[in-house]
């Protein structure tokens, strides 16, 4: 199993698709900087918390040259419906393989009422232009963490 990924690792590479079937690769994103989150399922609380304050605050992302995908073991159709029932501005990653979420540390063993399951941990990344990890969130609480997320893009920037 990967490690959760720290500041200064070289981010991996992924190839998935967003929610309207067109791939979406991390070599494609370089020179600019780029936010994923991972979280575990679509239309869920605390899912939809974050979803929606990305979606908030896309414009001022965009603003300071920064993308957001959301990352899910979801499938594209699932994100379709989530993304209308809230109106989200933000893309939706479908890793139904969940190749991304074990290259990047998320797909990890969790458990809840004394049964032990595989999962996504909710975690956030900040990619640099050169495609370095410049910040890692983990463990992550849905309410309020865009913005901890923008601001800290705001500080790296300088």
């Amino acid at each position: 199993m990967t490690e959760i990924l720290e500041a200064g690792q070289k981010a991996p590479n992924f190839s998935i698709p967003d929610q309207n079937g067109k791939t979406i690769e991390l070599e494609h994103l370089l020179d600019k900087w780029t936010v994923v989150y991972f979280y575990p399922r679509d239309d869920t609380p605390g899912c939809t918390v974050e979803a929606k304050e990305f979606s908030d605050l896309s414009d001022k992302f965009k603003e300071h040259g920064a993308a957001i995908y959301g990352i899910s073991p979801d499938t594209e159709a699932k994100h379709c419906k989530f993304i209308e029932k809230h109106d989200l501005s933000v893309e939706l990653l479908a890793d139904t393989e969940k190749t991304m979420l074990s290259d990047y540390g998320v797909w990890q063993e969790k458990s809840m009422y004394g049964k032990t399951y595989m999962g996504v941990v909710r975690t956030t990344y900040l990619i640099n232009p050169a495609g370095e990890i410049a910040e890692a969130w983990t463990k992550v609480k849905a309410k309020g963490h865009a913005e901890a997320v923008l601001e800290r893009l705001i500080e790296l920037k300088g």
